[in-house]
């Protein structure tokens, strides 16, 4: 894990997987959208509205293993004091508030055509709407922070708390009676029809790469710019 702790190292790998991890993705999640689209049937329960899986699902879990890599990178500043697990949470935060996002509205879209309404304040929707303002919490610890490349120890450890509703979100349609549907796809298997069910392996995984090529992104921004800090009062005390 130490052998990337060198900035320079770090960047020297980041730079030319990004724009692959990024253009690949888009693809993947091209396909994944037109096959979603065109040459799946509609669902018999649900008709056309089904569609909307394509986007929702992988939203929704980017959204939870967003924060399960953010308190990871939390976990490895606090234990092992690795000199970039700062700046890989900060960058995970921004990404993983926008695809919960993403997974709240298309939820909603779904919703209110599924079942008539377009919010119920069920263990699911409850404890995903909950994840979004953690994120939102996070950022705002990160950005009043001293820290302008890694973040705090208070922050590192708010990233490791908020971990907890992590399994809340994925056991909430076992543990509470809802409206939402319960696990489709588990260790077992998956109760969605395969002709259905196929376009979602390449939306899954092209917006995984295309995450993964924003959080390198982001992470390459935060080291040059401090970077370019350092550099500048290296100049002004010259």
């Amino acid at each position: 894990m130490h052998a990337f702790a060198n900035p320079t190292r770090f960047l020297s790998i980041a730079r030319p997987v990004t724009p692959w991890l990024l253009w690949l993705g888009a693809l993947l999640s091209g396909y994944g959208f037109y096959a979603g689209l065109f040459l799946t049937p509609p669902d018999y329960l649900q008709g056309e509205s089904v569609r909307i899986m394509y986007v929702h699902v992988p939203a929704a879990w980017l959204g939870m293993g967003g924060w399960m890599g953010l308190a990871v990178a939390s976990l490895a500043q606090l234990v092992w004091r690795h000199p970039l697990a700062g700046v890989a949470a900060r960058a995970i935060a921004a990404p993983g508030a926008l695809f919960t996002a993403i997974c709240l509205v298309t939820g909603s879209i779904w919703g209110s055509r599924t079942w008539g309404t377009w919010w119920q304040w069920d263990g699911r929707m409850t404890s995903m709407l909950v994840l979004l303002f953690l994120y939102f919490g996070y950022i705002a610890l990160a950005n009043a922070s001293d820290e302008k490349v890694s973040v705090s120890k208070a922050t590192a450890i708010f990233g490791l708390i908020g971990a907890v509703n992590v399994p809340i979100i994925n056991r909430s349609v076992v543990w509470w009676n809802s409206l939402h549907q319960g696990p489709s796809i588990t260790l077992k298997g998956s109760t969605i029809a395969p002709e259905i069910l196929w376009p979602l392996a390449f939306t899954t995984l092209g917006f995984s790469l295309m995450f993964g090529a924003i959080v390198l992104m982001r992470m390459r921004t935060v080291l040059a710019s401090a970077k370019v800090e350092a550099r500048l009062r290296r100049l002004t005390t010259a």
